[in-house]
């Protein structure tokens, strides 16, 4: 794609302006903000990736795979200030699921140990990640608050807090998964994904493009399944105190 394509893509975001003018919307600094930010961390990102696929040194690989975890994990926290350490909770919830991940597809001779590879599949999965702990924390304390006059019955008599709260979770879990899953399901019929679309693109043949549309999709439901479980078990002891009481000063939601 040439500069003068590039820049007349441009025309897709002054239409939304237009748009929002006209509805009196107020999304035009959102919009400016958004892709002036896009443009400059992308191009930065490309510039940054160009050295670490020249270097093919694994300490770069990790910090770069590090980085967006820690930003990641940043964002989807603030759906949950209120929640005591949610930072390190959701940190650990995308470590851990992006360490899986890896393990499974370097160990499995899936992908190949170079950064071409380790660092965009890395990036879609602390991403997926990232989206599942962002609507996994909404929906723990939409549905606590929700519960909350059950979960204090079950406490009072003699619950403990996991048991109490299990309920809760898994439902919380089941509506973390269900956007993946959905997809999963219409992947083809409704659209066709963009990594597929974008080797396509990029002269690849559909037979190899499905593969490795495949595999993201196929990688992606795990990860929004162990990210929902993970974050959902190491949340929610921040939301009873010691005694097994309910701190519902923890439940209002943010964001």
């Amino acid at each position: 794609m040439s500069i003068t394509a590039l820049l007349l893509t441009l025309v897709f975001i002054g239409l939304t302006i237009l748009l929002s003018l006209w509805q009196r919307l107020g999304l035009e600094r959102d919009l400016l903000i958004g892709t002036v930010r896009a443009a400059l961390q992308l191009t930065l990102v490309g510039y940054v990736l160009l050295v670490v696929f020249e270097l093919r040194e694994w300490p770069f690989i990790v910090l770069m795979v590090m980085v967006m975890i820690l930003v990641a994990a940043q964002n989807a926290a603030r759906r949950g200030s209120r929640i005591p350490g949610v930072f390190w909770r959701v940190l650990a919830a995308i470590t851990v699921t992006e360490v899986m991940a890896m393990l499974v597809m370097l160990g499995l001779d899936i992908i190949p140990p170079t950064p071409q590879y380790v660092i965009p599949i890395s990036g879609m999965v602390v991403g997926n990640a990232m989206v599942v702990a962002g609507l996994l924390l909404n929906r723990l304390q939409s549905e606590m608050e929700a519960s909350r006059q059950q979960i204090m019955v079950a406490l009072s008599l003699g619950a403990t807090a996991r048991q109490a709260v299990l309920p809760v979770l898994r439902k919380t879990v089941r509506a973390g998964t269900i956007p993946i899953i959905d997809n999963l399901k219409t992947v083809g019929l409704v659209q066709l994904p963009g990594m597929m679309t974008g080797l396509i693109i990029a002269g690849v043949s559909p037979e190899v493009a499905v593969r490795w549309q495949l595999l993201i999709m196929f990688s992606l439901t795990a990860v929004s399944a162990i990210c929902a479980i993970v974050l959902a078990f190491l949340t929610y002891p921040a939301l009873f105190t010691a005694a097994h009481q309910l701190r519902t000063d923890a439940l209002s939601r943010s964001g």
